[in-house]
Formats: structure tokens, C-alpha cells, sequence
């Protein structure tokens, strides 16, 4: 397949090398301030384009007329300039830019270490804004379930039904593959899961990225399906005080404060936060349909720039919780005994990131985390208590050279994980490993980014994960991406299943290997009018997989094990969005495909809770410091069960939500009403199992709502500007 891509873009690019006639030539000079020349600023016209060299002078080779000249580079604010080119043309055009790192954060992507604006990248990345935040910060306040639910690709599976436990799925891969960093940080855990997704409140964040696909190349073992990259909210001028109370029809209260200043080369955000939620059961079976929860959340972040590029952030957060499901109060299992299931959380983080110039076009980046969750599991009578613990750093190097960039870095992930209650689930992880990368531009149209990391995990063993990303330039303003690459994914005790019954229910881990996957997707995107449209299709091959399956032991237990049958995964994106102020529509169809091993007959079988359809359709309008509404369909199609007393496949169901917001000065009110249409899955079957099933589980797993129809409606207070 890597062949294939080279030779595809070495055909590619032979036919774009010959000099049209009527060209003109324009030469670009980027200076600072101060007259010193800019080494390695990119200037581009169309989709030609080239790098300055030493002298800070870059040269194009255009077709005579009006063209657009675009100068950006590193740690500079990027300046344009039009111009009317007249054949056989000599133009020189001098660029003085100002040294300010901000103005690039929305234009730069940082999940790729290419420090390349978004289009220009050839690892594709798929970014939600501000704006689509905020949207979902007023329909879920406390989490970003549904933030990233509603994104293209992603899937959010509850993974715990008792206790709301879910974990995200890319192109469907199960969700203990994808990596959730926050500012590049894992200060969620090296192996994010569970709960984590269900304490991230979305009210500090400014954006999002994600990287779909093998992703190890980048971020190692724990990014096998892929990386959701949180980025944090900044403060960009003046002081920021805003406040949000919400309140939902189930029993749900959301108070967040979040403020944020700017002192001089300094500025700091805080974000509190108090959530809770009332212990619900929706079909009166005594069974908890939405778990009761109580939870704290605090973290300030401490951010430092300077002229001359250099960037700094530090923070620190701590998260308290206490949830409870399985049987409702005075309510029993159909055993007829009592099952409750409590978690207590304790979580605390710490993390810093810097980023500085190093001569005129070298970027030293350094980063690391540590963070630390105890827990405190009641599955019925079975107490668990456990602590887990990550530590994380890295250092890379970006230098530029005319057309390439090169990174080269090292970094390294320890976790440990203490099982107080138990015995032969402690371990104790190391992974250094080593990583370059390069990005370059071939001609005009193509760019190339290679990448190959080496990771050496303290228990199994060596790994290498390359990866190659083509981006080429079709006819103004289409794109084609093509990647390919592979990765690795090291096992833990911790899985969907196991979620679900806890490590008491489970043997001790023998004999497993590290899973392996290959993986690559090709997409083309472009614009037609006012419409931006994309399509992606997208295959990933998982060897050794690991299932779980029935202990055979007299007190049910379950066993994980590596399967003889790869896991297969195809599939397809379809994304188009209209944008026409003050109104915006939004398509996006999602085809899944996936087959494994049942660990039971080792036969291959569609992979459980994977929908073959997903198709959504947002339409919003709002007139900008007035209101805002929306309307949203998002429809699931028929997905495969594990062990299901009551049916082999799920229901499609259609999933309709609305939102309305109006400003009153510096108030804004918010009424969002969500599953409009009272989707249940315990309409259709029961969540409770009539007997026991592996592990000791009494519930089904959750393939359709369980909360059904719920409105929110609360206020926002923005008492400073951003």
C-alpha cells in the first residue's frame, strides 16, 4: 500500500513540472520588525507555493493575472497581498511580519506536530470550533458526550448502563483505542475509558480535533483508533466572567463559572463546576435507567506568550464524584436480592506545555502530564478500590528547511494501577520511545507526510508504527488525502465488557499478547458554491484481537483472551455543509462495516453494537448577539448484539433534538429539548437480564437511548469580552 502511494504521487506530480505560457515571476521577501529575514515562511498563491530561504526570499511562478499572495510562517500573524500580474512580469513584494504566536492557534494544527495550517496538512484533520461548542455546551453542560456523538465518524457507546460509563468509537473501533488528550496532555489517563468523557465539562474548551484512524505513529499505543484532542479556551482581549445555570426535567442541575484575563505577556483561565443528577428509573422495574450522580470539577490554566514566538501553558484539576445506579432504592434484581452498584471518584492532574523558537526556523516543544484517579467500585455486595496513576513527557524538535519540516522527539508514558481489593491485576507500565517525522512539499500540488515512531513497552516488548499521509491538490479549491499506517495496542484489565461486572468477576490476565492494526483512509474534499462536501472511505485490520469471553467456572467468571480472527473494519464518510448567513445545514452519513471472532466459537460474526447506517442532519439559524436556534435528526440503523436474552439485532431508531437561545443584554436565555420523538430502548426490551449473565452481569448492553425525552432550559451570563 506505501508503494502504491509513493508511485501514485511520483505519476502525479510528472505532469505538473512544464512552464505555462504568459507566467509571470513574483518575488517574496518576509522580514520582521526589526529587518531580519524570515527563514522558512510559506508563501503561496492558488496552490503554488514555495518556502524563503536564508535571506528570507521565496519565489512563485504564477499565470498572469489577478492572484492573491499569502505569506504565513511560525510564531508570525500572516499578511496577503493582491495583485494584477501581467505576463513575462518580474514583481517584487516585501512582507514585514508582526512576531505573535495567538494569532495562529486558530489556523494551525497541533494534533500533526506540523505546525501547518488545516488545509495544508496531509494528515487529515477533522476540527469543530468554538462555535459548535458552545451548541453543545447548552444542550449537555456537564460532559461532552454529545458534543462528540453528533461529530462525523464518532460514536459514543455506554459502555456501563448502570453507571453511565462510555468511552468514544472511531470508525468503528471499540472506544479503549482512542486517545483523549486535553492540549496534547493525557491528563485523563494513558488508556482513557469509563467515566472520563462523562467529567469533561465543554465550557473551557475553544476547540476540537480529530485524528481518525491508526494514529500510533503520532501518539503511540494508546491511540490505535485514533486522537480527540480538547483544546483549551484563551482569553484574547479583556476580562472574562461568564456563568451558566441549567436545569433538565429528569432531575439534572449544571452550575458553571468559568473566568479569564489577559496581564500583559500573561493570562489565566478558571473553570469551576458543580453537576449532579437524580437516580432515575424511566420503566419501573426497580432497575436504574439513568444513573444519580454528584460531582465537582476545578481547573485553572495559566497561559504565557512573548513577541518573539514563545508560548507556555500550565495547569492543574481535580475531580470529585459519587454515582450510583443498578437497583433504585428498596428495589431488588430479579434474583431477589438488592444490587447496587456506587462509584466514588477522586481525581486529580497536573500538566504544562512550552513551545519556543530556536534560531529562525526551529521550534522546540516540550510537554508532560501527571495525573492520578482513586476509585471506589460497589458491584452488589463486592467492593473494589483501586488506584491509577500516569505519568507522561515528551520533547520534540521542528525544523524547517525550505520545503520540508522535520520533527524529531522522544517521549515517554508510565501507569501504574494498584487493585487494593485484589490480587493479579497490579501492573506496573514504562514506554519510552522515539519519533521523527517529515512534511514536505513536492511541487505545487502534492505534500507528503512521513511518519515512524519506535516504542519499547517494559512488558511487550518493541514496537515500530509508521504511517505516510499524501495530500494532493486537485483543481482550486478540491483536495485528495490519501493515509496508511500501522500500530499497536498494549492489553489491560480494562474493556467495555469488564466495565460492566468489575475485576472481581474476572481471572487474572495470562498469556495475552499486544494487538496489532493496520489501517488507511483516502478523501477528497472541496467546495461547490457555498457548500463544503467531503467524502472519506476508510479500512483498518486488527490482529490478535482481545475478547472476553465465559470463564466456564462455577462462580461466573469471564476471561480475556487473544482471538484467532482478525477484526475487519470498512467503511465510509459523507460530510456537506451549507453555510449561508445567518443559516448553516450540516449532512454527514456514516457507513460501518465490521466483522471479528466470537470468543465463544471463534466463528466471525458482525462486531457487536456497530450500526451499518448512521446519518445525521443539523439545520441552524442564528443572528449574531440576538439568538440562536437549531434543529437535529440524527438517525441509527440496525446494529448486532452480544448476548442478548430478547433480540440479535437493535431497532433503528430516529433521534430528534431542538435548541433555542435569546440574549437580554448580557443574559442569555436556553431551552433544548432532546429525543423529542421519547426514544427508549426499554420500550422495546427490558435493560435487566431475567437471569444472570458472563460475569455476573444483570444488564444487556445499550444499543438505543435509555433516558428518553428530557428538556434543559437554564441562562448564560457573559459579564466581560472575549
Amino acid at each position: 500500500m506505501i508503494r502504491f502511494l509513493i508511485l501514485a504521487v511520483l505519476v502525479l506530480t510528472a505532469g505538473h513540472t512544464a512552464a505555462a505560457q504568459g507566467s509571470a515571476t513574483v518575488r517574496v521577501r518576509a522580514l520582521r520588525p526589526d529587518s531580519t529575514p524570515i527563514h522558512g515562511a510559506l508563501v503561496r498563491a492558488d496552490t503554488v507555493r514555495a518556502r524563503t530561504g536564508a535571506s528570507g526570499e521565496g519565489r512563485l511562478s504564477l499565470v498572469s493575472g489577478a492572484r492573491q499572495i499569502v505569506v504565513t510562517a511560525l510564531g508570525f500573524a500572516p499578511d496577503s497581498v493582491a495583485l494584477d500580474l501581467r505576463p513575462g512580469s518580474d514583481t517584487m513584494v516585501t512582507f514585514v511580519l508582526r512576531e505573535r504566536e495567538t494569532e495562529l492557534t486558530g489556523v494551525v494544527v497541533s494534533a500533526t506536530r506540523s505546525e501547518r495550517r488545516i488545509e495544508d496538512d496531509p494528515v487529515r484533520v477533522e476540527a469543530l470550533g468554538a462555535e459548535e461548542v458552545v451548541e453543545k455546551l447548552l444542550m449537555t453542560p456537564g460532559d461532552i458526550t454529545m458534543m462528540l456523538n453528533e461529530t462525523s465518524g464518532l460514536r459514543v457507546q455506554v459502555s456501563s448502563p448502570s453507571l453511565g460509563g462510555a468511552s468514544v468509537r472511531v470508525q468503528g473501533l471499540r472506544g479503549r483505542y482512542t486517545q483523549l488528550l486535553s492540549d496534547g496532555l493525557p491528563l485523563y489517563g494513558g488508556q482513557t475509558g469509563g467515566l472520563g468523557l462523562l467529567q469533561v465539562p465543554p465550557m473551557d474548551l475553544g476547540g476540537v480535533e480529530v485524528i481518525k484512524g491508526v494514529a500510533s505513529a503520532l501518539y503511540g499505543g494508546t491511540a490505535l483508533g485514533g486522537v480527540v484532542n480538547l483544546q483549551s479556551r484563551r482569553p484574547t482581549e479583556g476580562p472574562i466572567r461568564d456563568l451558566l445555570l441549567n436545569q433538565t426535567s429528569l432531575g439534572g442541575t449544571d452550575g458553571v463559572a468559568f473566568l479569564g484575563n489577559m496581564l500583559g505577556d500573561w493570562s489565566y483561565t478558571l473553570l469551576a463546576g458543580a453537576h449532579s443528577q437524580a437516580q432515575k428509573d424511566r420503566d419501573g422495574d426497580d432497575w436504574t435507567d439513568l444513573p444519580g450522580y454528584s460531582r465537582g470539577v476545578i481547573r485553572p490554566r495559566l497561559f504565557w506568550s512573548s513577541e518573539d514566538g514563545g508560548a507556555a501553558m500550565l495547569t492543574a484539576g481535580t475531580t470529585f464524584e459519587s454515582r450510583n445506579g443498578g437497583t433504585m432504592p428498596e428495589g431488588l434484581a430479579p434474583d431477589g436480592s438488592p444490587y447496587p452498584e456506587r462509584l466514588r471518584t477522586r481525581r486529580f492532574d497536573a500538566g504544562g506545555t512550552y513551545r519556543g523558537l530556536v534560531g529562525g526556523s526551529g521550534l522546540l516543544s516540550l510537554r508532560g502530564s501527571f495525573s492520578t484517579q482513586d476509585h471506589r467500585h460497589v458491584f452488589g455486595s463486592v467492593r473494589e478500590r483501586d488506584e491509577h496513576r500516569t505519568w507522561f513527557g515528551e520533547a520534540a524538535f521542528t525544523a524547517m528547511r525550505g520545503r520540508q519540516t522535520w520533527v524529531f522527539g522522544a517521549a515517554m508514558l508510565a501507569e501504574s494501577y494498584d487493585a487494593r481489593d485484589l490480587d493479579g491485576f497490579d501492573f506496573s507500565f514504562t514506554t519510552p520511545g522515539v519519533f521523527t517525522q517529515l512534511t514536505t512539499d513536492v511541487g505545487d500540488r502534492v505534500s507528503l507526510t512521513g511518519s515512524v515512531r519506535a516504542d519499547w513497552h517494559s512488558e511487550y516488548g518493541a514496537f515500530a508504527s509508521p504511517r505516510l499521509s499524501v495530500l494532493y491538490r486537485l483543481t482550486e479549491p478540491w483536495t485528495l488525502r490519501a493515509s496508511v499506517g500501522s500500530g499497536f495496542f498494549a492489553p489491560t484489565p480494562f474493556t467495555e465488557e469488564t466495565e460492566v461486572v468489575g475485576l472481581s468477576a474476572m481471572r487474572p490476565l495470562v498469556g495475552l499478547g499486544a494487538e496489532r492494526a493496520v489501517g488507511g483512509s483516502l478523501d477528497v474534499g472541496g467546495q461547490v458554491g457555498s457548500v463544503e462536501l467531503n467524502a472519506t472511505g476508510f479500512a483498518s485490520v486488527i490482529r490478535d484481537p482481545i475478547g472476553v469471553r465465559d470463564a466456564l467456572t462455577a462462580v461466573p467468571r469471564v476471561e480475556l483472551v487473544n482471538l484467532g480472527l482478525d477484526t475487519r473494519t470498512v467503511g465510509g464518510e459523507l460530510l456537506a455543509r451549507w453555510h449561508a448567513d445567518p443559516l448553516r445545514v450540516t449532512l454527514t452519513y456514516t457507513h460501518v462495516q465490521s466483522t471479528e471472532a466470537d470468543p465463544e466459537t471463534g466463528a466471525r460474526r458482525v462486531s457487536p453494537l456497530t450500526p451499518r447506517h448512521q446519518a445525521g442532519l443539523v439545520a441552524s439559524y442564528e443572528s449574531e448577539g440576538v439568538m440562536r436556534a437549531g434543529l437535529e435528526f440524527y438517525y441509527t440503523g440496525r446494529q448486532g448484539l452480544d448476548d442478548d436474552p430478547f433480540r440479535s439485532q437493535g431497532k433503528p431508531f430516529l433521534y430528534v433534538g431542538a435548541l433555542v437561545e435569546r440574549a437580554f443584554g448580557s443574559a442569555r436565555l436556553f431551552v433544548n429539548a432532546e429525543n423529542l420523538l421519547d426514544v427508549r430502548q426499554t420500550k422495546w426490551d427490558p435493560l435487566v437480564r431475567p437471569s444472570i449473565g458472563k460475569g455476573g452481569r444483570w444488564t444487556n448492553d445499550v444499543w438505543a437511548p435509555l433516558d428518553g425525552f428530557v428538556m434543559n432550559a437554564g441562562v448564560r451570563w457573559s459579564l466581560g469580552r472575549e
